[in-house]
């Protein structure tokens, strides 16, 4: 049959391409336009094979293979089908789990019915050899994309590439028509260096390791802040990074900042300290947009036992069309999501007192409200493929978008002038 089919790995893809961009393999550091992404893998398929496309296949992986928004757009596009195998956690990593099995599968189903006549694999896992080769014996022509290297080395199986029958390279010009790294995210640059091979441009290219996380960004590895409001235009200071639990951290003035472990050893009992020496007292400390903000333990703390989830004020007619809308309309972006859930929690308010109380709270969420934004933002796929189970500079930027459309409703700036 003279038609292509593609399929395409889209942990290769997306991650080939987010080192590519960005630096390291997370897709949370790309904004990916998926129309855009099947748009272009049609028209290039079409003009390297000669042939008319029957579908794309894109393969990926998802918890529980649940569809997330990405999946559930994808899968409505005309000529996408997509095949979901399990992400599940590996010692503190998330791994794909029965991806490469269905492409297998699908790559040999094809060409046993002689469905088409060519194949094109974006993907860069050796484990589809077997399958490459099984196509070929049926007749049918294997082309094999790779996307650009970051290190500009191979990024695939080197037996993958040598039984292909035709090997093309999408380009960084070819990437960037459809992805892109999140503002304030740059990859390294080693790739132009010629003083260098590639196996040093690779360990230079590589993801700094957990236990730098918290560390001040170094020559060659920019700081990667999430999609927040730019201070110049807003008058706003970055939220500072989040120190490792196990850090101390100081506030102004060199004050120590007591960590949630601290916290949770106020209320057991303890011996009371020599009689010289005061009881010690503990100040909680909120970071929002504005930086630090001290708010004291015990009776200070706002009452927030009255103000309702959205899910409380939300009927089921309402959660279908929210539901749409999420697929359609809602891009994922952090800051976007958090002013999403916000501007739908506040639409519904019955009692607009309640808006008042709410923004007195700032910069803290009242903690049910905020478990349920979290637990919205996971919808989009932000939590889903992270080595931490919640991204600080996500959190910030979903908070940060959830007060920023309370602002908009109440007539409150937050976080404006000065300390």
């Amino acid at each position: 049959m003279d038609r292509c089919v593609v399929l395409v790995d889209a942990g290769y893809l997306l991650g080939a391409a987010a080192s590519l961009l960005a630096g390291e393999p997370s897709r949370s550091r790309i904004i990916v336009d998926h129309a855009a992404v099947v748009a272009g893998l049609r028209e290039r398929a079409e003009r390297e094979t000669g042939q008319p496309l029957l579908r794309i296949y894109w393969f990926d992986g998802a918890p529980d293979r649940v569809p997330q928004p990405e999946h559930r757009r994808l899968r409505v596009m005309p000529r996408v089908t997509v095949r979901l195998g399990a992400l599940t956690r590996t010692d503190g990593r998330w791994a794909q789990k029965g991806v490469d099995a269905a492409m297998h599968a699908e790559l040999s189903e094809l060409a046993r019915n002689r469905a088409c006549s060519d194949i094109v694999l974006v993907t860069g896992d050796g484990d589809l050899l077997p399958g490459m080769m099984s196509a070929k014996e049926h007749g049918v022509a294997v082309h094999l994309w790779a996307v650009q290297a970051a290190d500009g080395d191979y990024n695939q199986s080197e037996d993958l590439v040598a039984e292909a029958d035709e090997r093309r390279v999408l380009d960084r010009e070819w990437i960037t028509a459809a992805i892109r790294a999140r503002d304030g995210i740059c990859a390294p640059t080693v790739s132009t260096r010629p003083d260098i091979g590639p196996e040093i441009a690779a360990i230079l290219s590589a993801p700094l390791p957990e236990s730098a996380a918290g560390a001040p960004p170094q020559e060659g590895h920019p700081a990667h802040p999430a999609h927040q409001p730019d201070p110049a235009e807003n008058g706003t200071a970055p939220a500072p990074r989040a120190e490792p639990a196990d850090a101390e951290s100081a506030g102004p003035g060199g004050k120590v900042v007591p960590t949630p472990k601290d916290l949770a050893g106020l209320g057991k009992p303890h011996p009371a300290p020599p009689a010289p020496h005061p009881a010690p007292s503990a100040t909680l400390r909120w970071s929002s947009e504005k930086g630090w903000t001290d708010r004291g333990a015990g009776p200070d703390v706002p009452d927030t036992s009255g103000l309702p989830t959205l899910a409380q004020l939300t009927t089921a007619e309402q959660r279908w069309a929210d539901r749409e809308a999420d697929i359609t309309a809602v891009s994922g972006d952090p800051y976007e999501v958090g002013q999403v859930f916000a501007r739908r929690w506040t639409a519904r308010l019955a009692d607009s007192g309640q808006l008042q109380q709410l923004s007195t709270h700032y910069p803290r969420v009242p903690h049910r409200i905020d478990g349920e934004l979290l637990r919205y933002a996971a919808r989009f796929g932000l939590l889903a493929h992270k080595d931490d189970q919640i991204d600080e500079h996500d959190r910030y930027a979903i908070r940060a978008g959830f007060w920023r459309e309370v602002d908009t409703r109440t007539g409150v700036e937050h976080g404006q002038g000065s300390d």
